[in-house]
Parts: structure tokens; C-alpha cells; sequence
């Protein structure tokens, strides 16, 4: 006897069962995190700022076309983990980022 259980996953949002095949493609989609030009961003690429930034704590200002190597992408589709020469530590908002 087999489960047929085993394809359905519970749905906190809308408090209903349904397929896990569906829940796992809306959550790939969701992952996707995109560039202020709609492209597609992955872990370890590098991005170029479109605006000038200034960087709370810092006291300093990033400049328009300051690139950024090596981004890690965060739980917030719209926020970006990276390192620049100074600044260590540094998140950036999708927004103000251009894949290179």
C-alpha cells in the first residue's frame, strides 16, 4: 500500500495540501534574484554599481561604475552580500547593481 501523501506538502500560506512538484517551482522562481537590467544573478559574479551609493557607517561614497566581484546572494531576493576594498561586509540592494 502505498502513501499517496508523499507528493503533497502543506502549504502554510494558504493553509492547503498541494503538490510538491507546484510548491517547489514557485519557490525556484521566487529564488531567482535579478539585476536593475533583469538579468539573472548567481553567486560568485561580479556586478557594477549604477549609482552613486553612500554607505551607511562608513562614511564613504561608492561611486557610479565601482564594480564588486565575487557577490553572494542573501535570503532577500532584493539584497546582495559583498566585499569591497574597504568596506567588508557590505549589502546592496539588486536596485543599484548591473551584472557585468
Amino acid at each position: 500500500m502505498s502513501d499517496q501523501n508523499d507528493d503533497y506538502v502543506y502549504d502554510e500560506a494558504t493553509g492547503e495540501w498541494r503538490p510538491a512538484s507546484e510548491v517547489a517551482a514557485e519557490r525556484a522562481k521566487a529564488a531567482e534574484v535579478r539585476d536593475a537590467s533583469g538579468n539573472i544573478l548567481a553567486d560568485g559574479d561580479s556586478v557594477v554599481l549604477i549609482k552613486d551609493l553612500k554607505v551607511k557607517g562608513a562614511g564613504q561614497t561608492l561611486k557610479q561604475g565601482t564594480l564588486i566581484k565575487s557577490i553572494r546572494l542573501t535570503e532577500n531576493p532584493e539584497e546582495i552580500d559583498c566585499r569591497h576594498d574597504t568596506i567588508k561586509g557590505l549589502v546592496l540592494r539588486t536596485e543599484f547593481v548591473r551584472k557585468r
